[in-house]
């Protein structure tokens, strides 16, 4: 879809954008397959779509609004049945993020949207192994983040056994909350998420995207949590807002993502220059790229396209790599290769 831009964005730092060393931290697996992927699961797993052909697929995959991208994304999430599935999804992740330089990511998966479907060790077991090749092919790493799809809010501790188990593996690093926001508050998590933190695990929260400032105060405030995955509606409250630039709570922005879902108007410049104007700690993303055309390089230079400069962009890089969860040393291997890549521009 066309969105706002001011400026031509020069090849020069097109070319700066898409070869410097990134990471993602809101990104959904299950969300950034691409439609051939998921029809060929679907085929060989005999899952009827709601189409008679790929190129209906193709077309049925694109975004029109926020019911048809939920239809997309169930519809989808049901041709993903077997372990060889999770473990091609995994890879073929990290095959995609590497292709944009995206050295570490952080991806959010809905058990709830397979539960049934595999025992907890078959699935993680399953992206591990897709996780290992990836790597191992792509030079590109990837953890986990299990979230609870709110509108599953009954399944909400079968998807902390699921966290929990993956944390011992090694493969889920956090624990959230995704889904519709409206009619389903943060506060009826608070228990589930304060288990999730005594076990260890990092916690984060979807909040302030389809719902206003309430919904983010509830994830400050009942559920602790660490990020807040998009948050742009926090300009909506002056109080808010100030309590985020105070705590430094890292916002996972992903514009192109609001654009789509009409959280932000084509014929606005992103909130995010406010957002960064008024002290708030913003990190950049992708969300769901194949189901909203993008990717994390077509962020970037969305934002190129509405007059934010190299040195602007590259601190948006630095805010997310010290945004995630990794540990300190894990950061100063990135850290030194951010480093090296700015040297030799």
């Amino acid at each position: 879809m066309l969105t706002y831009t001011s400026t031509q964005v020069s090849p020069t730092l097109a070319t700066r954008l898409r070869s410097m060393p990134k990471v993602e931290i809101h990104v959904h697996l299950e969300g950034a397959i691409d439609a051939q992927t998921v029809y060929s699961m679907a085929q060989r797993n005999q899952v009827t779509l709601p189409v008679a052909s790929f190129e209906e697929w193709k077309s049925f995959y694109q975004f029109r609004d926020f019911p048809h991208f939920i239809e997309v994304y169930r519809a989808a999430s049901q041709c993903m049945q077997t372990p060889e599935d999770f473990a091609e999804m995994a890879e073929q992740f990290l095959k995609n993020q590497s292709q944009q330089n995206i050295r570490y990511s952080e991806a959010y998966f809905s058990p709830a949207l397979h539960h049934g479907k595999l025992s907890n060790d078959e699935l993680l077991d399953a992206l591990a192994v897709g996780a290992a090749t990836g790597e191992d092919k792509y030079g590109s790493r990837v953890r986990f983040i299990a979230d609870i799809s709110r509108e599953f809010s009954e399944l909400q501790s079968q998807v902390l056994d699921f966290a929990l188990k993956g944390q011992e593996k090694g493969i889920v690093i956090g624990f959230g909350i995704g889904g519709p926001e409206t009619g389903y508050p943060p506060e009826n998590y608070t228990e589930t998420f304060a288990k999730a933190r005594s076990q260890g695990l990092r916690v984060v929260a979807h909040a302030g995207e389809t719902e206003g400032p309430p919904s983010i105060w509830g994830a400050l405030n009942s559920l602790q949590a660490e990020r807040i995955g998009h948050g742009v509606r926090c300009l909506e409250d002056a109080v808010l807002v100030e309590t985020l630039r105070q705590k430094q709570t890292p916002l996972e922005v992903s514009p192109q993502s609001n654009y789509c879902l009409s959280i932000v108007s084509p014929d606005q410049p992103h909130p995010i220059r406010q957002m960064l104007d008024a002290g708030l700690y913003c990190t950049l993303n992708s969300d769901d790229p194949p189901m909203f055309s993008t990717d994390l390089n077509n962020e970037y230079l969305t934002l190129a396209g509405q007059e934010f400069s190299w040195e602007e962009l590259w601190q948006l890089n630095l805010n997310t790599l010290e945004a995630t969860f990794l540990g300190e040393g894990e950061k100063n291997l990135y850290r030194a290769e951010w480093q090296a890549f700015l040297q030799n521009l």
